[in-house]
């Protein structure tokens, strides 16, 4: 009896110790197909190059406006998007965790009582009938496949990896969020600037009008002057219902983003003139910090997946080996079951060998290699995408200041010449409509400003996401 137990455990240990190798090709990470350092040039500001990267600047850092960190708390908390990447990622976890553990033999407890009755003999004569009864216990494994050639093994790989794709599809989503927020928040905040822009204008434009009236009543002025002066008016009058709008819209949208009504306090005034909510991003001095982006990881995840799937297509081609195993007591009394019962012992292997599959197997080891060169290409095109997001924002930091020093120039230079030709047509040394001209230069150059100062800040947070940013500190 002892000799058999040993047997037993020996079976079940070979189970674990047998499960080795595997076929699937050793793993390279491919070369990325873009340039060592980001783009150099007339659009790129050399002296902003840091050994720090934006990944090193937690995003309660990097928003430094205190009503839209709670903003964006609200939204990493409620959004359903995020709440949809992380029910993917539990998913994807229990996935794995099924496929895993075909790795480990499934132990099963079995109790089992048979009673049959029958004749005492079959010789024609009637015999007196006897019942009998049987008791067994006992404790197994059943089809346990020992992985010979790493096919279990391979599919767990894959397995996993698909998990850790889905993780980074995650924490890519998060980072997306905290960027959309900040982005939504901004364009609130810059229609509020063109609200109070046009709303300023209609009053300035008003005041104009009322002017031309009283001078055309005093034989001064003709009623093309009022009549133009109107344009003006109704042009900012017209601005003002549609800004309304794009006010009432950008809220809508970011409440979308948060998931829920945002309390009045916390929306923004009007935009700031420097981007003083946001702080400077750094985007390091090499591109390999794409390499480490949640998107450019997923795709790696998924490439490392088909290569493993690459493995379990080769070890079809070979024999698998299979075993069942038990071993319990059986007595005829199920009180002497645990005290006086019989050892009983069984061990089963099967051996299926592939001969004849129809090419099914060299179908899946085609497709298996197909899937991997067709991840590889998405891998390279997620880096190559992610370069050219960064050399984008780069490019209009490179820039945006000088278009902003330019903006502020003209709207100084606007003033004062609507000031001149202002002051001109009173004194009735000046058309009315070199008056009008002017005021017309000075809203558009206004209007433009603000323009371009979203676009400032917008880029930075743009340049905050496509570096990654937004995942240290992450909680």
């Amino acid at each position: 009896m002892r000799k058999q137990a040993i047997s037993f455990s020996l079976a079940a240990a070979v189970t674990l110790a047998l499960a080795g190798c595997t076929m699937a090709p050793r793993y390279e990470r491919p070369a990325a197909p873009v340039a060592d350092t980001w783009p150099s040039g007339a659009a790129y500001d050399p002296a902003q190059a840091s050994e720090k990267t934006a990944a090193d600047l937690p995003w309660r850092e990097f928003i430094r406006d205190q009503k839209l960190q709670k903003v964006i708390d609200q939204a990493l908390a409620n959004n359903r998007d995020l709440r949809s990447a992380l029910a993917n990622i539990q998913a994807a976890r229990a996935q794995y965790r099924i496929q895993r553990s075909d790795l480990f033999p499934k132990f099963n407890g079995e109790l089992s009582a048979t009673r049959q009755k029958s004749l005492s003999s079959f010789n024609g004569t009637t015999g007196s009938p006897v019942e009998t009864e049987f008791y067994s216990a006992s404790v197994g494994l059943s089809a346990f496949e020992i992985d010979l050639f790493g096919r279990v093994r391979s599919l767990s790989k894959a397995s996993l990896e698909s998990y850790l794709a889905t993780a980074e599809a995650g924490r890519a989503t998060r980072i997306s969020l905290i960027a959309e927020t900040a982005s939504a928040y901004l364009t609130l905040a810059a229609d509020n600037s063109r609200y109070e822009l046009a709303r300023r204008t209609v009053d300035s434009a008003q005041r104009t009008m009322e002017v031309t009236r009283k001078r055309l009543e005093a034989g001064v002025s003709s009623r093309l002057d009022v009549r133009q002066a109107e344009t003006v008016y109704q042009q900012a009058r017209s601005d003002l219902a549609s800004t309304t709008a794009l006010i009432a819209q950008d809220r809508n949208a970011l409440e979308l983003l948060t998931g829920g009504r945002l309390a009045d306090e916390l929306l923004p005034a009007e935009l700031p003139e420097n981007h003083q909510w946001l702080a400077e991003v750094p985007a390091g001095l090499s591109s390999s910090v794409l390499l480490a982006r949640p998107d450019v990881l997923q795709a790696e995840h998924q490439l490392k997946s088909a290569n493993a799937n690459i493995g379990a297509a080769r070890a079809a081609f070979f024999p698998t080996l299979s075993l069942t195993a038990s071993k319990g007591l059986a007595s005829p009394e199920l009180s002497d079951l645990f005290d006086d019962g019989v050892s009983v012992w069984s061990v089963a292997p099967n051996l299926v060998l592939p001969i004849f599959r129809g090419g099914e197997n060299v179908a899946n080891l085609s497709y298996a290699k197909a899937q991997r060169d067709l991840y590889v290409s998405q891998y390279e095109l997620a880096i190559q995408t992610a370069f050219k997001e960064v050399a984008d924002a780069l490019a209009v930091r490179g820039t945006i200041q000088d278009q902003l020093d330019a903006q502020r120039a003209l709207v100084d230079a606007a003033a004062d010449s609507y000031e001149l030709a202002e002051a001109r047509y009173t004194k009735g040394v000046d058309t009315f409509l070199n008056a009008l001209d002017a005021q017309r230069t000075l809203y558009n150059a206004e209007k433009s400003l603000v323009s371009a100062r979203l676009t400032a800040s917008d880029n930075v947070v743009t340049l905050y996401r496509v570096l990654g940013g937004g995942l240290a500190g992450e909680e």
